[in-house]
């Protein structure tokens, strides 16, 4: 059963959705041809944000993994899921990068499960997100894995009216601290990043994904003490003069 997006009620209403991409894996020979004219040929979606622990869709199976030549940035504004319009939050997406990888989870789904969740995803990820389609070769993090697997991804590109494109790590952690959107508050979203990246896949890197972290933890006290001082400013009784 898909499971749709929640929003409270005091969300923006959602734009009509285009059809969904249509996906079609290329054939490896007479038995994929066969399979995919019976519309049995499996579709891997590779996520690599809040895909990796609330995908939102009915699937058959998932595996953590990676795909080469891109590096995961906090580039892409979000006016829905976890910012508004006044103040959008901080997503990630994929840039370019030859020597570097990025980790995440692929989702495999069949049969009927493919429109649905393609549907889904083009809402969340392309009307609401800004998210444009490609395809990548997968890599599973099992020893035993064998060919790397064909799967779509959602990129997020300079071209959309929503990016916002590089900064500090400084400043995306304070932006982060202030936005929240239907989906939760970014500070949730960065969070559950990080731990799958440290929970998951220990033994890689994401310099900028824990950079942020970092930023943020230290920011958050001082933002406590400064919250705490103007509460206790405007709760006093004010002495009357004379």
């Amino acid at each position: 059963m898909k499971r749709d997006l929640q929003c409270p009620e005091e969300c923006p209403s959602r734009p009509e959705p285009p059809p969904a991409p249509r996906i079609t894996p290329e054939p490896t020979g007479e038995a994929e041809d066969a399979e995919l004219k019976r519309g049995s040929a499996p579709v891997w979606i590779f996520g690599y944000g809040s895909l990796v622990w609330r995908p939102g869709f009915e699937f058959t199976s998932r595996k953590v993994g990676f795909i080469r030549g891109y590096s995961r940035r906090f580039w892409q504004g979000d006016t829905f899921h976890r910012g508004s319009e006044k103040m959008p939050g901080r997503v990630v997406t994929l840039l370019e990068d030859c020597g570097a990888c990025t980790w995440g989870v692929a989702y495999e789904v069949r049969g009927e499960q493919i429109p649905a969740s393609l549907q889904y995803l083009n809402m969340r990820e392309a009307v609401l997100g800004g998210y444009d389609t490609k395809l990548v070769k997968f890599h599973p993090q099992e020893k035993d894995a064998e060919e790397p697997i064909q799967a779509l991804v959602y990129i997020a590109t300079p071209q959309n009216p929503s990016y916002l494109g590089p900064a500090s790590e400084e400043d995306i952690a304070a932006q982060i601290i202030v936005s929240s959107g239907c989906a939760g508050h970014n500070i949730e979203y960065l969070l559950r990043l990080a731990d799958f990246m440290r929970y998951f896949c220990p033994q890689a890197e994401d310099k900028h994904l824990f950079s942020i972290e970092e930023a943020l933890i230290s920011i958050l006290p001082c933002l406590c003490c400064a919250e705490e001082s103007l509460e206790e400013t405007t709760s006093s009784p004010q002495k009357s003069k004379g």
